[in-house]
């Protein structure tokens, strides 16, 4: 939760999370990258309604003098808009990483990652590979590798700004 208040303090119009993981086996390898299910959205929509203060739960504005009926429609709102958002640079992303390492069979999926429960950043989960693949984790450590990923990375993240720039004006 900690590096979802960062990017709110920070006003991210976008946050990255990147990891490299361990899970049983070694059949799993490849790049995947995770948006928040609409059901675990939903989950930290009432969440946020009931514990947070209802102060700045939305890029600053203030719901304390709002129903919890307002307030749970206005968080709703903003969510969905994230989540298309999320989604939306999850594509691109997923695009431009096919050109520079393995993806796996189902590059882009949805999970309850608490730190892609910011309601007001479209955010995203970078899995690059698995440290349980011998075979991943050789492509992690190599310089070479890390540069191709950051490049097509970059690349997807100029794609999604030009793209939002262009929709906004």
């Amino acid at each position: 939760k900690d590096r979802v208040r960062f990017a709110r303090v920070h006003h991210a119009d976008l946050f990255i999370a990147i990891h490299a993981d361990t899970i049983r086996g070694q059949s799993a390898r490849g790049a995947t990258i995770y948006t928040l299910s609409d059901k675990a959205s939903d989950t930290e929509a009432e969440a946020l309604a009931e514990k947070e203060n209802r102060a700045d739960i939305i890029a600053g504005v203030n719901l304390q003098e709002e129903s919890p009926e307002v307030t749970d429609i206005l968080i709703d709102l903003v969510q969905r808009e994230s989540r298309t958002h999320s989604v939306f640079f999850a594509r691109k992303a997923a695009a431009e990483l096919r050109t520079a390492t393995l993806m796996t069979g189902k590059p882009v999926r949805s999970a309850g990652f608490v730190v892609l429960k910011a309601p007001d950043v479209p955010s995203v989960l970078l899995e690059l590979g698995y440290l349980s693949s011998t075979s991943d984790e050789e492509l992690l450590g190599s310089e070479a590798w890390r540069k191709r990923v950051a490049e097509s990375l970059n690349a997807a993240i100029n794609r999604y700004f030009s793209t939002e720039m262009a929709e906004r004006q």
